[in-house]
């Protein structure tokens, strides 16, 4: 009985997953571009990333690439619509984050480590496998990715 239970509602696994990681990457995304919840803004994050990567790439491309990838990523996975889609985008920008920002500090999140962002990588690659699954837009909407 449990098991058919668990069977049923295996579909909607993803939601609570969906909902955090869309929120959180949301106002990641939106510190970035926007300069929202004490964020740096765009000009703020485009000096950031120059200094960090001593202008391996423009600050500002750099800046849309993180900023946009989170915001609109978080924005998709959250409703649900093309999931596997927005969270690839986030999980593009935490591998950036765990191998070039983090990977230094070694693991714990207590000395800047890759903890956090690996936690949420895989956070994304799991809804990239899954999809939005019961109750998302890619659902309500048969929209299929195989």
């Amino acid at each position: 009985m449990a098991g058919n239970l668990l069977a049923r509602l295996s579909p909607y696994a993803p939601l609570p997953l969906r909902i955090v990681l869309g929120i959180v990457f949301f106002a990641h995304g939106a510190q970035k571009l926007f300069g929202w919840y004490g964020g740096p803004g765009f000009a703020g994050t485009s000096k950031g990333f120059e200094g960090m990567l001593g202008g391996f790439l423009p600050g500002t491309v750099l800046a849309a690439l993180a900023g946009g990838g989170e915001f609109f990523g978080a924005i998709l996975v959250f409703l649900g619509l093309f999931t596997r889609f927005g969270a690839f985008l986030i999980a593009c920008t935490m591998v950036v984050a765990v191998f070039v920002v983090h990977w230094n500090s070694g693991l714990f999140a207590s000395n800047n480590g890759y903890e956090y962002p690996l936690t949420l990588l895989m956070a994304a690659l799991s809804l990239m496998l899954s999809g939005g699954q019961a109750l998302s837009l890619d659902s309500i909407l048969k929209i299929k990715f195989r």
